[in-house]
């Protein structure tokens, strides 16, 4: 089953002289449940414009995009507001995590906001911080936890609510190399074991190794025939 279906994707916006640039023009891509992708490119190739798209945090100027089987396109801004809680989680390269509050606390937020009580919302961030190897730094604050346990915490809230799709940003741009490796290990673990489907857009060559399918965005499309070569 594909999580994610998008078909000829293009983004378009208006430049400093007011002439059209075009960052994406006819981009499709599939991703199943449990299948991690890695999309790579020169910086400025609109990796993260096509995140945007799938994420349903920007419209395109052409093309679909289905998430879990549901369109996008016509939808209005609050109903896409909620197709993307229910559907997507993201983690981005800094982790935004709220530093007056736990671990335990970030991670409860997004049930807590999409009306779970307190008690299942304990409970869920629990299991998650625990899969994450966390247990022992769930009521610590942000600025208690070193950069890959913030960011390990980053990716349990992303989890939180169950998303088929989870988009991550060059989620270990900010870390140092033993960090980043032990990211990507629960990285891959996750989508194997929670059968999500995950697309990432990086520049670490060790991420892109772990990923099931290599992608690179080049020109404003998703150059046919790209893969592992590109990390050589």
């Amino acid at each position: 089953m594909n999580a994610i279906e998008a078909r000829d994707l293009a983004k378009s916006f208006t430049g400093g002289d007011g002439g059209r640039v075009d960052v994406l023009d006819g981009v499709s891509l599939d991703v199943r449940a449990g299948e991690l992708v890695a999309i790579v490119g020169a910086s400025g190739a609109g990796k993260s414009t096509l995140l945007n798209l799938l994420g349903a945090l920007d419209r395109p100027t052409r093309g679909t995009v289905r998430l879990g089987g549901e369109a996008l396109e016509g939808r209005s801004d609050e109903a896409l507001a909620e197709l993307r809680n229910r559907r997507v989680g993201f983690v981005f390269q800094f982790h935004h995590l709220l530093r007056e509050f736990s671990a335990m606390e970030n991670v409860m937020i997004p049930l807590r906001i999409a009306g779970w009580t307190i008690d299942a919302a304990r409970a869920r961030a629990v299991e998650l911080l625990q899969r994450l190897s966390l247990a022992e730094r769930m009521q610590h604050r942000p600025g208690e936890l070193s950069g890959g346990e913030q960011q390990r915490t980053a990716v349990a809230r992303a989890l939180a609510l169950d998303p088929a799709v989870v988009l991550a940003d060059e989620p270990s741009g900010n870390l140092d190399h033993a960090n980043a490796e032990r990211l990507h290990d629960e990285l891959l673990r996750l989508v194997r074991e929670l059968g999500v489907a995950m697309v990432v857009v990086t520049h670490n060559r060790s991420l892109a190794s772990r990923a099931d399918r290599v992608l690179v965005l080049e020109d404003g499309r998703l150059a046919a025939g790209a893969g592992r070569e590109v990390l050589a």
